[in-house]
């Protein structure tokens, strides 16, 4: 594998990563110059008119990876420092995921440059619908079908569904998912990555010989996914004795009460302000514990603290959380590493149970929709596991290989390489 420098772009270290997983299946240099970046990446410029009277003018994107297997599949983000080049990567890793769950997508994904915490509920909509409106041409229930991502939910989702549906003069509650039940939506979206990450959890400390009844686990985020995630947890028998959101964490190594903590935080997911115990988030990384979940943002694991990690389980729930030479400082320390890729899985793939109840108008329980869940991820780890076993490589690694192997495949089937 190429030496990969700390201070690289998330970007380039996908690359990377795809790189070395292609030349572990041997597949030629056209099919990383296929795979290496998207094959449709579209800018646009949308005026929305804000309340004040004054026209803003947003820019915005969408990334599409490959759709070699099918249509792409990804999230939209408002977010002050969306960029391009991180829609171009986080598109790459909705590709990786699809293929690691077998799913019939090729990976997309889009972000819009503003802060939502600032606009006004009739300006978000206005934006949400002048976005649909901008990219149109290339999104649709077979070609590009979008989902919720940072500082998006369901009502922005249900704004774009309409908006889609004016442009094309026909109901379409299968353009979009992570809509509101009653417009179409799907059972257990909105927990379903919480729910996906303790399920790839369970599997995981199976393999080490753990149990998640009694195992002691810190979660660094308390946002939507790290919360929910938490209460699983803590409903499921383990000790959670860390949590952490922006302002700092918690750590009792007793347990927390996490149902008080719940109770307790701010509809930003802050709660850690009301102690005055409070921790640093790099203090709480390398607390003793048995499963450490970093929950939050990019590059939180390097190589400066992951020699002082303590647990034996790594579960990444956020993106891109630990770098390149963490992981493989980790790998050596025989700490088994559940990437992103695989860990935060759970909402794609809820995502194409709400694609599919829509095209099929048969809508299922919520028994069935964990049933499924769960079916699929436990597969999708076990694949990875042996994969890594069978090829001796990291879990990262394998879980790219894993992911590649349909894309690449249905391109050359196609005639593209």
């Amino acid at each position: 594998m190429v030496p990969v420098a700390e201070n690289i772009s998330v970007f380039e270290r996908t690359q990377e990563v795809i790189r070395t997983a292609l030349e572990v299946m041997n597949y030629n240099d056209s099919y990383y110059e296929l795979l290496k970046e998207p094959l449709r990446l579209l800018t646009v410029r949308i005026p929305i008119r804000m309340d004040d009277g004054k026209v803003k003018v947003f820019v915005g994107y969408r990334a599409q990876h490959n759709d070699a297997v099918g249509p792409t599949k990804g999230g939209i983000r408002f977010h002050p420092d969306v960029t391009e080049e991180e829609v171009k990567a986080l598109s790459m890793w909705m590709s990786i995921k699809c293929g690691i769950t077998n799913l019939p997508y090729g990976g997309g994904k889009g972000g819009i440059q503003c802060d939502p915490r600032t606009m006004s509920m009739g300006e978000l909509e206005r934006l949400s619908r002048g976005y649909v409106r901008a990219v149109s041409q290339i999104v649709g229930p077979t070609k590009d079908i979008p989902a919720p991502d940072v500082f998006t939910n369901a009502q922005i989702m249900a704004w774009m569904m309409d908006e889609y549906s004016r442009i094309r003069e026909f109901d379409a509650p299968g353009f979009i998912t992570g809509k509101p039940l009653v417009l179409g939506g799907s059972i257990g979206r909105e927990s379903s990555t919480a729910k996906g990450v303790t399920i790839v959890m369970r599997e995981a400390a199976a393999a080490m010989g753990m149990s998640i009844p009694g195992s002691r686990v810190i979660i660094q985020g308390f946002g939507n996914a790290g919360s929910f995630l938490a209460k699983f947890l803590y409903d499921a028998g383990a000790k959670v004795v860390g949590i952490s959101d922006a302002v700092g964490a918690l750590y009792n190594p007793d347990g927390l009460n996490i149902d008080e903590l719940m109770d307790k935080r701010d509809s930003f997911g802050t709660v850690t302000n009301l102690f005055p115990s409070r921790i640093t988030n790099q203090e709480l990384l390398v607390k003793d514990c048995d499963i450490l979940v970093p929950a939050a943002i990019e590059n939180q694991i390097t190589e400066k603290n992951a020699h002082d990690i303590k647990a034996r389980i790594l579960v990444e729930a956020a993106n891109g959380p630990t770098t390149t030479k963490a992981t493989e400082i980790l790998s050596e320390r025989g700490v088994l590493i559940v990437p992103d890729v695989l860990a935060s899985a759970g909402g794609v793939v809820v995502s194409y149970f709400e694609w599919v109840q829509n095209n099929q108008g048969y809508y299922w329980t919520e028994d069935e929709v964990n049933e499924r869940l769960d079916r699929i991820l436990t597969d999708a780890f076990h694949n990875v596991y042996d994969t890594s076993r069978t090829k001796r490589v990291h879990m990262r690694l394998a879980a790219y290989i894993v992911g590649l192997r349909k894309m690449a495949e249905a391109s050359r089937l196609r005639g593209w390489l």
